[in-house]
């Protein structure tokens, strides 16, 4: 597969030594095998491969088809290493996903991080989709035996009836005579990890979205494991972004052209990989990684951990270098996409979204309904219009009358949210906040940004739309000695490579 260029390096600027790294970042609808390489003055992504990922509705739930994840992965990275073969090749792997979700593992697991025993682990089961239903009966375990109040002061996770804790409530495997043959739990890019390299380990920044992590130790938190009745014994040992896992398997060297290459943990929770790839401009700065969901948020020094930041719903997730990502969830560019796949199936015509947005921005700003984006009935997959219609009537609103007007409905309605979600971090974490980063796909509509900028008073600098894939790549490149720095030196790269677009306030 040719590679498609997706950004360039500064014009310009003197070229240092440079190294091509491997991004996989693996997305909840889709995953892809990015190339970076990068120097003191280079940062030029290409993309060698892209695949389709989704969840799969099987009799008992909706789940992950890992397996082919990791076989399309693992072809991608066949095609990078073809593609940099007359280049110098490529220097090392990272591996980013979206977070919570896991696989349980029986028979030859390493453990503790070492190398994986002969008479390989198998995977148990077909991993759940954190959208399955079965999780409700999860959050009623788990908070029968701990209270959410005292689960924040531990933890210091919003809630979110997804988070792994509550999963695992509610795991079949993890029940009756099944619970005996289950031998490690590895997060969903910690398992493509470990069958990349053979080594078990749970990543430091994905691993603090578990709910299973104490806020104050970074590590496993064996009290809560012990009073929710899970065995300490299946959680490997928590490593940090930088981490060198070795080379990949042997075994793999015939879909690699013979090579084996290094494995590197980045930030592998892919917000934490896409905050790294924010060019955040000063400590007055916020930042919102919009796609399915929006993360909208401040990096922070220390955990912040309060009756009222409880109260607002917000996380203190571990982020790279130690920082923690003071944010909470919004609904984000998934009710666009959701609509749009309605639209679809009812009309079997594709969906034109930007000739969309551009008949929503001719709508005039008073006539626009705003709803609530957080309202529990849009989380699951489904009729997307048909909901947000029952809310509108529910709640003595119009229901938008054409798909344009549905459109910017959505737009103001997610914008108006990640405005609410702004101030609020702002007075939660004490800090004035005067301009806010937008990165992710959602950087790339203009409505959204300019909606947000109107609602929330503040500058939007949109870009990188890569984000995640350059903190990947960073952390690998950092990692290799190629860069060396702070995280503020790191994005200083970032700034002087990418040119981003600002959208001002309205009155």
């Amino acid at each position: 597969m040719a590679t498609a260029s997706m950004t360039g390096s500064t014009a310009g600027s003197t070229a240092g030594p440079t190294t091509t790294h491997a991004a996989v970042d693996l997305g909840a609808s889709s995953g892809r095998v990015v190339l970076g390489r990068i120097g003191p003055d280079t940062l030029e992504l290409t993309e060698a491969a892209r695949f389709s990922n989704g969840p799969v509705h099987l009799p008992d739930g909706l789940h992950w088809n890992l397996v082919g994840l990791y076989e399309q992965a693992l072809a991608g990275l066949g095609e990078a290493v073809r593609a940099t073969a007359d280049d110098g090749g490529i220097a090392s792997v990272g591996i980013d996903s979206w977070a919570v979700d896991y696989g349980l593992l029986t028979g030859g697991t390493s453990g503790a991080g070492g190398p994986a025993a002969a008479g390989a682990p198998s995977l148990l089961g077909t991993p759940f989709h954190y959208r399955d239903e079965r999780t409700a009966a999860g959050v009623e375990a788990v908070h029968a035996q701990v209270p959410f109040a005292s689960l924040y002061a531990r933890n210091g996770l919003q809630f979110l009836p997804f988070n792994t804790l509550y999963q695992l409530a509610a795991e079949p495997l993890l029940t009756g005579p099944a619970a005996a043959a289950v031998e490690q739990l590895l997060l969903v890019p910690d398992l493509l990890g470990h069958w990349l390299s053979g080594r078990s380990v749970a990543e430091a920044t994905n691993a603090s979205t578990t709910g299973l992590v104490h806020v104050a130790t970074g590590d496993w938190d064996d009290e809560l494991l012990e009073q929710l009745g899970l065995p300490r014994a299946i959680f490997p040992e928590i490593a940090a972004p930088g981490t060198a896992l070795g080379e990949t398997r042997e075994e793999l060297a015939p879909f690699l052209s013979g090579q084996r290459l290094p494995v590197t943990l980045v930030g592998s929770h892919d917000t934490a990989s896409a905050v790294v790839g924010t060019p955040l401009s000063s400590e007055k700065a916020a930042y919102i990684s919009c796609g399915t969901w929006g993360l909208v948020g401040l990096e922070l020094d220390e955990a912040v951990v309060s009756a009222e930041s409880r109260a607002a719903n917000f996380t203190n997730e571990g982020g790279v270098d130690g920082t923690f990502r003071f944010l909470t969830n919004v609904m984000g560019t998934w009710l666009l996409s959701e609509t749009l796949r309605t639209w679809e199936r009812e009309t079997a015509e594709a969906q034109d979204l930007p000739q969309l947005l551009a008949a929503a921005a001719e709508i005039d700003a008073g006539e626009v309904v705003v709803f609530d984006v957080q309202d529990e009935r849009f989380v699951a997959p489904g009729d997307m219009p048909a909901r947000i219609g029952a809310w509108c009537t529910e709640h003595d609103r119009p229901v938008p009358a054409s798909k344009p007007a549905l459109v910017r409905s959505i737009v103001e309605s997610i914008a108006a949210r990640f405005a609410a979600a702004l101030d609020a971090a702002a007075r939660l974490a004490d800090r004035e906040v005067e301009v806010v980063h937008m990165v992710g796909g959602g950087s790339l509509n203009a409505l959204l940004c300019q909606a947000t900028a109107d609602r929330s008073g503040r500058d939007v600098v949109a870009g990188p739309v890569e984000a995640t894939a350059i903190g990947n790549l960073l952390i690998q490149a950092r990692t290799a000695g190629t860069l060396t720095g702070s995280l503020a030196e790191l994005r200083e790269l970032v700034r002087r490579t990418h040119q981003p677009t600002r959208y001002r306030p309205r009155s």
